[in-house]
């Protein structure tokens, strides 16, 4: 009786606070009809919301707000106008509660070597501060030299702050920490478990991967820090990924994100002496576009819908994990029906059966309108990029999924440039190279069985 008493009150509080109507169904039914399992899941699983986080760029009633109040003036004097074609960023700008910003300059990173070389050249190069964020670290070859960076800035007077997600990064052995905090590098986990509301919750990441050295210079993308970024896993093979350097304003953008999640984790605010300029007179405009569960919107699932819908010639996504919700499914066929070039990169084998197997059940309808679906088999893809007409591209770390949309937090990057969207657009040229388009028969001459495990699969998206 206790049981379903407490399935009773658990779906009332799916009914009430679930963000998607197909998420409250798959839990409330769960939970009246298997309470024993399903309450401890809903627990743990099934929160829509972060409680507790405060956002300064939003919430003008807290002292994270007042602290940076004055830094947001100093980055609003760089903010640029978007020119009348480009109906993309108003709107973007708008759910990232921050301008798109002048005089950048931005080098795309292919792949593991590229992107670390560069990564650990710019933090040995930092004078001042630090700023060092991923969701998964490893102790391995990588992570120790990530380590080493860190600890030899520290000695030399740096200030190093190193968050991590406790989740993403388990298995991070505590010796690891320590020998860092032992160097003078300030260390602190992302508590997805930390706050009244949250303190049973493992849904919840941060999935950023941030580096800042001194304001001037940042690092976002794809990439984690392990081996198998590297291409050394031999279980997973060449590993396919994209990340950005950037210099200028847009690094503002990049350090505000990192302090409001130092803030939540440390309860610290972080005096960071800078003040934004500009890398080059001619520099490029950027959108740095922070998603994540405390927002007011499903700001992450809103951009990609807005991507589609502004599109007028092409859209070319990149996702490891694809698995879009009901309005990004619909933005995407009415982008194909419009006549616009809608075209997927995804994994030939995803590392996520589950996520496999629900693709299977939707992938149908978008071949039927026109969209375009490529399996990447030159190894994994993990990128997690957009490309909107001829000038405008974005490398983040949202993928195409449940989690991604209004689980986890993320960053985007959106470059609003013609000759970056030109090397991108070389780039997934490249990648569709490697790949093999899907077509309608592909699915219909699937197997029953996994006809049916793509629609058991499928109805767990909301809550996966």
């Amino acid at each position: 009786m206790l049981a379903h008493l407490l399935g009773i009150a658990s779906s009332l509080d799916a009914l009430m606070s679930s963000r998607t109507a197909p998420g409250a169904v798959a839990w409330i039914v769960s939970l009246s009809t298997f309470p024993y399992v399903a309450v401890p899941a809903y627990w743990v699983f099934g929160r829509a919301r972060f409680q507790g986080y405060v956002v300064g760029r939003r919430d003008v009633d807290n002292r994270l707000h007042h602290a940076l109040e004055a830094k947001m003036a100093g980055v609003h004097a760089h903010s640029e106008a978007p020119p009348a074609t480009r109906h993309l960023l108003p709107a973007l700008e708008r759910l990232a509660k921050l301008p798109l910003l002048g005089g950048n300059r931005v080098e795309l990173l292919i792949d593991g070597d590229a992107t670390f070389a560069s990564l650990f050249a710019g933090m040995a190069a930092a004078q001042r501060h630090l700023l060092v964020q991923f969701y998964i670290v490893r102790d391995d070859t990588i992570g120790r030299e990530l380590k080493r960076v860190m600890e030899e800035r520290a000695r030399a007077g740096v200030a190093v702050h190193f968050l991590y997600d406790e989740i993403g990064s388990y298995r991070l052995p505590r010796r690891y920490l320590d020998e860092l905090v032992a160097a003078g590098v300030q260390v602190r986990p992302f508590h997805s478990t930390r706050g009244t509301g949250n303190r049973l919750q493992l849904n919840f990441r941060n999935h950023r991967k941030i580096v800042v050295a001194d304001g001037h210079s940042g690092w976002a993308g794809g990439f984690n820090v392990g081996e198998e970024y590297l291409g050394r896993d031999p279980r997973i093979g060449p590993w396919r990924d994209t990340h950005l350097k950037l210099e200028g304003p847009a690094v503002f953008a990049l350090q505000l994100a990192f302090i409001e999640d130092w803030h939540w984790a440390s309860g610290e605010i972080l005096d960071l002496d800078w003040r934004p300029a500009p890398a080059h007179d001619n520099g490029v405009p950027v959108l740095v576009l922070p998603s994540g569960p405390a927002d007011r919107f499903e700001t992450a699932s809103l951009m990609v819908q807005h991507a589609l819908a502004s599109a007028q010639r092409r859209v070319w996504i990149a996702s490891p994990y694809f698995v879009p919700d009901e309005g990004v499914q619909a933005a995407l066929k009415l982008a194909a029906l419009r006549g616009v070039d809608v075209r997927v990169l995804i994994p030939q084998q995803p590392d996520n059966p589950l996520l496999y197997f629900a693709a299977y059940a939707f992938l149908g309808p978008l071949l039927d309108a026109g969209v375009r679906v490529f399996r990447y088999h030159d190894g994994f893809l993990h990128c997690k990029t957009i490309l909107v007409d001829d000038d405008a591209a974005a490398v983040g770390t949202v993928n195409l999924d449940n989690r991604s949309f209004r689980l986890n937090f993320e960053v985007t990057v959106w470059v609003a440039d013609r000759d970056f969207a030109s090397r991108m657009a070389a780039k997934y040229a490249h990648d569709f190279a490697g790949a093999h388009e899907m077509r309608p028969q592909d699915l219909s001459g699937k197997r029953w069985w996994l006809r049916v495990a793509s629609r058991a699969a499928y109805l767990l998206a909301p809550v996966l």
